[in-house]
């Protein structure tokens, strides 16, 4: 089939290659413009960009596919196919509308749960049990068009990094796979009444609170690595929490008001961001947990063993 390949960031460059891999022909690569990246700022090409090159591959870097001499140069290809993987650009009803078979889209969840921009790291964070990916015919809408695979996979304790490495090789399959039954599959239709919706992740919101329970603080940690990272201060230094573990914490668990009551006078008992041990085992608003792997401002990551050995941290510190 000729196909245009429309995707920016990583998770893209597996169904990139599976569609070569698979004989298809891409005509073009849509991806992002270089942006500014580093120490030195100086303009990097996307991961798409840079597999495109590889795979001598035309690629086109549009800002914007709102002009009309834009969707004209779309529609020129001649495609039978588009397929979409994290463009990050809005595909205006001309462009969707340019190839025989639309365009598809190689979504990271099982729709309609998680709609937008951060389907992985929402799904960790909220405890789901379970995501995969979505091949879903794409319309005007956000991530509204109906459905023509899906694929599941356990959650389980996987980091976003981790997860999303999964699902882009599960996605750059099953779009395979799709393509090859193409015009065979029965479209469904998304309920929207099941809909929800995944917000962009906001450096804002990566501070650790630790009067959540554990098991939300270890969601946190593992939705926000590796980007932005999850972080505490620690002595005053801000550190990145990038994996951690449930622990048991001695002595029970407090409500929040127990957690910053005065009691006799004697000052606040135990509470959430206390450190347990010589382990850095943190107390949460209920359980604890103990990173595993942490990085400090400017240096690489870590095991919690090479972390301690140069950041020792007393038991009874108290993260803010």
């Amino acid at each position: 089939m000729r196909i245009i390949f429309m995707g920016t960031p990583e998770f893209a460059v597996p169904t990139l290659r599976a569609l070569v891999a698979a004989g298809h022909e891409v005509v073009a690569a849509y991806t992002q413009p270089p942006r500014p990246a580093g120490r030195g700022k100086k303009l990097q090409p996307s991961p798409v960009q840079i597999a495109a090159e590889e795979l001598g591959i035309e690629v086109r870097s549009p800002r914007s596919l709102k002009s009309a001499e834009e969707q004209a140069a779309f529609a020129a290809l001649d495609a039978d196919v588009a397929v979409v993987a994290a463009y990050g650009l809005i595909l205006p009803q001309p462009v969707l509308d340019a190839p025989e078979h639309g365009c598809l889209n190689v979504h990271a969840s099982i729709l309609p749960r998680w709609r937008g921009a951060a389907p992985i790291h929402r799904a960790i964070q909220s405890g789901d049990p379970v995501t995969g990916v979505t091949i879903m015919q794409m319309e005007a809408g956000l991530d509204t068009g109906p459905m023509l695979a899906t694929i599941r996979t356990p959650v389980d304790d996987k980091t976003t990094g981790e997860l999303t490495e999964e699902l882009a090789e599960l996605g750059a399959n099953l779009m395979v796979e799709t393509l090859r039954e193409l015009g065979k599959h029965v479209p469904v239709t998304q309920d929207d009444d099941e809909a929800t919706y995944a917000p962009k992740i906001d450096k804002a919101e990566a501070r650790i609170d630790w009067t959540q329970p554990a098991e939300q603080v270890v969601r946190h940690i593992h939705a926000l690595a590796p980007f932005p990272g999850a972080w505490c201060e620690i002595e005053g230094e801000r550190v990145k929490l990038l994996r951690a573990v449930l622990c048991p914490r001695e002595g029970g668990d407090l409500s929040p008001q127990e957690q910053t009551s005065d009691q006799d006078g004697r000052g606040p008992r135990l509470r959430g961001g206390t450190v347990l041990d010589d382990q850095l085992t943190i107390a949460c608003g209920s359980g604890a947990i103990r990173p595993e792997r942490l990085q400090r401002a400017g240096k690489p990551s870590m095991d919690l063993e090479d972390f301690l050995r140069g950041f020792p941290v007393a038991a009874g510190t108290v993260l803010p």
